[in-house]
């Protein structure tokens, strides 16, 4: 029961105040699928892209995080090729940084944050990480390749 009342009032919230380009929305009206888009941010390789990404709830949340995945494919060194994403607050302590006190909402925020600003010192895509270490001119260019090959409406 709490967690549907926190769910409703989140979701309630992401439509009345949703963070900038970020929306998020039931699937098919199951409470615990979600489904939500971020806009890829000015002056990145993913720019005037439209990402779309799945939220699972699971039954402990807020005490477990949500699984949040992407759905669009992403050239990223945090983003592997099934939508899995790297982030600490998406995983419970002690390898991760999840709190109750977070919601779904700073949650979107952080991985358009991620989007951003990759960290390419805990990779999920090694070979993606390198380049973005070492080749930053060919990352950004395959980045934005893939950006307007799968994430262009």
């Amino acid at each position: 029961m709490q967690r549907a009342s926190r769910l409703k009032r989140e979701l309630s919230l992401l439509t009345t105040e949703p963070p900038p380009g970020i929306t998020c929305w039931q699937n098919e009206n199951q409470l615990n699928d979600l489904r939500a888009q971020i806009l890829g941010g000015a002056d990145t390789p993913y720019e005037k892209g439209i990402f779309n990404l799945e939220i699972v709830v699971p039954e402990r949340y807020p005490f477990e995080p949500p699984k949040i995945r992407f759905l669009t494919p992403i050239y990223h060194p945090n983003i592997d090729s099934a939508g899995r994403i790297c982030l600490d607050v998406l995983k419970l302590p002690p390898k991760g940084a999840w709190r109750p006190s977070l919601n779904i909402s700073t949650l979107l925020t952080s991985i358009q944050l991620l989007m951003a600003e990759p960290n390419p010192d805990d990779p999920l895509m090694a070979d993606i990480s390198s380049e973005y270490k070492y080749n930053r001119q060919l990352f950004l260019l395959n980045a934005k390749e893939w950006t307007e090959k799968y994430a262009s409406q």
